[in-house]
């Protein structure tokens, strides 16, 4: 067996009605809260909920609402100074990946002096942040069970991760009640984001036995429970599967990253603002074309727990197989976009390779076949 090393500290409060313990949750670990919430919390009752669920337990908070879907370092290091404003001790974050994301940095940042960027690069390093308690209120990005938030510069449009233990959270509330209005396109984006983190961590150069079972139990899990509440956003018992996949995930790539599709993905989000599921979404099938052959074995397992039936198939056509089965997967939830539809157009081509190769190396070099600036190109060009 390989060596390898794994650590997840985080306290995960799984099930459905267990938001309603945030405030018992949340007192162990400070007095005052700073709130980093989404647009949806607010019609959806969920930042109330939260409130109501402070003051209950004797809690004070502040609430930071300032949101984009690929958020700012700029919006990251306000909050940060409303925490110290507010002399808050707690974080908590309620909303999707990016609120979740925010939160994390806002943490860190309220302890940590200068730019965050720094930090990211690994120019200063860190020691403390502020206790942060995760509520995921979409199935996606895993954020509430790893040690990974990513921003975008607005100077420079990098968009990279902050990767540090500092940034777990100490508890997170993981309820798939809370996904029970998500809207189509909400469903879709972020679990069509789960198979990303399962399948590219899985893949990954710094795969091990651990977190491959993490990765395989998730796509397993997402591929039979995503259609079905794509179809009935109100089947609980599906959710309970999708959000689990969605957690197991964000673990598998605590431990073994991403690759590929995220390291063509930031920058498009970082220059043009392109949503991050459907950015990866709009380059899988040239991804998966180009990348089967270097890890088969690990391709047709990918087949198989998507369901394919691939017994009386050699490991090449299973492999070969997994492309077809992603494919359809993402057309069945409408998360087949082209590049083009998302604004890339050939012109942004060469920044986006270029930062590809100078911000996102780790994560490419992920990928168990590493492409060339021109395969790079070959791979945009075919997605558009």
């Amino acid at each position: 067996m390989t060596d390898f090393i794994f650590n997840n500290p985080v306290k995960l409060h799984v099930g459905p009605g267990k938001f309603g313990q945030l405030g018992n949750i949340a007192q162990q670990y400070g007095k005052k809260a700073l709130l980093v919430v989404s647009d949806s919390t607010k019609p959806t009752g969920q930042l109330a909920r939260a409130q109501e669920a402070l003051t209950a337990a004797g809690m004070a908070y502040a609430v930071y609402d300032e949101f984009m879907q690929n958020p700012l370092s700029t919006l990251v290091e306000a909050g940060a100074s409303m925490a110290q404003q507010e002399n808050c001790d707690l974080v908590i974050g309620i909303g999707g990946g990016s609120a979740m994301d925010m939160a994390k940095g806002i943490a860190f940042c309220a302890l940590n002096e200068g730019s965050i960027w720094d930090y990211v690069f690994g120019k200063k390093q860190a020691q403390h942040a502020l206790p942060i308690i995760l509520v995921p209120t979409t199935a996606g990005t895993g954020s509430e069970a790893n040690r990974t938030a990513v921003f975008t510069n607005p100077e420079t449009h990098d968009k990279k991760g902050l990767v540090n233990p500092l940034i777990y959270p100490v508890a997170s509330i993981v309820d798939p009640e809370l996904m029970l209005t998500l809207p189509k396109r909400v469903i879709a984006g972020p679990g069509a984001d789960v198979l990303f983190h399962a399948l590219e961590s899985y893949i990954s150069r710094n795969a091990h036995p651990f977190s491959e079972m993490l990765s395989l139990r998730a796509i397993t899990l997402l591929a039979k429970n995503l259609p079905r509440v794509y179809a009935d956003v109100t089947d609980l018992a599906a959710w309970e599967q999708v959000t689990f996949a969605s957690t197991l995930a964000g673990m598998a790539i605590d431990c073994a990253g991403t690759t590929l599709p995220h390291a063509l993905q930031h920058p498009m989000g970082g220059l043009l603002d392109v949503v991050h599921a459907e950015g990866i979404a709009a380059v899988y099938p040239a991804f998966m074309e180009y990348t089967w052959s270097a890890a088969p074995e690990k391709f047709a397992a990918i087949a198989a727990a998507m369901g394919v039936d691939t017994r009386d198939m050699n490991t090449e056509e299973a492999a070969y197989s997994s492309v077809k089965a992603v494919t359809d997967f993402l057309k069945s939830v409408n998360m087949l976009p082209s590049l083009t539809e998302l604004g890339v157009k050939e012109e942004h081509f060469d920044w986006i390779i270029n930062n590809v190769q100078t911000t996102m190396k780790v994560v490419l070099e992920n990928n168990p076949r590493v492409p060339d600036a021109q395969t790079l190109r070959d791979i945009l060009q075919r997605s558009l």
